[in-house]
């Protein structure tokens, strides 16, 4: 019973250079992060599906795909059955956000990029959150509920 008490009051930090080759190992580690809670099939691909399009929105837009001396911080933290991740760049920041979180909107359409990324985290997550200054970088931080 003690084991689960900490599992319920849990988080960890990882931080990984901004290459595209680290998006599918940080779906992973925040999905291997809530499996102490025995999420849903659906729920794990919720929260990868999360994770991915916030750590790409980071390494392409933050970034601009130069990030070889750049680092992704993606934070998870376990408060009972709240699932809250956070994924932070510090590069070029996001101009004006509302804008941004418009879906279809794309500030880089020569790159065929869909513009629907803060729309999937919004449907998949309980709770979105976007903090950006230009030049300085962007935090987003979503929550999702495990239920019982």
């Amino acid at each position: 019973m003690d084991n689960d008490k900490h599992m319920l009051n849990n988080e960890m930090q990882l931080s990984f250079r901004a290459i595209s080759a680290n998006e599918s190992f940080a779906r992973t580690v925040a999905a291997a992060f809530v499996t102490g809670l025995n999420p849903t099939i659906s729920e794990i691909m919720e929260i990868k599906t999360a994770v991915s399009e916030a750590v790409t929105n980071a390494i392409i837009h933050g970034y601009e795909n130069k990030g070889l001396d750049e680092f992704v911080h993606l934070n998870c933290r376990l408060n009972g059955r709240e699932l809250y991740i956070e994924v932070v760049d510090n590069g070029i920041g996001i101009q004006d956000i509302a804008q941004a979180m418009e879906p279809l909107y794309t500030s880089k359409p020569e790159q065929e990029r869909s513009g629907m990324g803060f729309a999937v985290m919004e449907n998949f997550m309980d709770y979105i959150h976007v903090t950006s200054a230009p030049g300085q970088g962007t935090t987003v931080v979503m929550m999702k509920k495990l239920p019982e």
